[in-house]
């Protein structure tokens, strides 16, 4: 009986301590359509990604390193690729892009940063780089 407690705590303790990094940040994906995929990584502390898509192959990318970081891709509408990379403290990272063909790069290093986006039609690239602290960017784009 004791062996069988033993055993029990030690599988409880190992599986707790293997999900421990998969609870250090939130990551909310919903995907309706066909081959789209999301990937990323996070280290630090109170990390959050979302993502929302719909249509066809689709691609979303979020890797945040720090803390206190948001990062948020939607897309709809086929063949967009979202790319949100984040390292230090309190920066936030969106993009939008609602048709077909979009790129959005979006890349911060430092603190309190944010950058926006939104891209409307056919065939928009943005990229996005902000070094530093406290800067903000705001991207529209209405490529037809």
């Amino acid at each position: 009986m004791i062996r069988k407690f033993i055993i029990t705590a030690v599988a409880a303790t190992v599986i707790a301590a293997s999900a421990a990094p998969a609870m250090a940040g939130g990551i909310y994906i919903d995907q309706t359509g066909f081959g789209n995929s999301v990937g990323g990584s996070q280290s630090g502390w109170n990390n959050t990604f979302g993502t929302k898509q719909t249509g066809w192959w689709n691609s979303a990318v979020s890797q945040q390193h720090g803390g206190n970081n948001v990062s948020a891709i939607g897309q709809q509408g086929n063949n967009n690729y979202g790319d949100v990379y984040q390292n230090g403290w309190g920066n936030q990272g969106g993009v939008g892009q609602f048709g077909n063909n979009h790129n959005a790069v979006v890349t911060q290093d430092g603190n309190g940063n944010i950058a926006a986006g939104v891209q409307v039609g056919n065939n928009c690239n943005a990229n996005v780089t902000q070094h530093g602290s406290g800067n903000v960017t705001a991207f529209v784009q209405a490529c037809p």
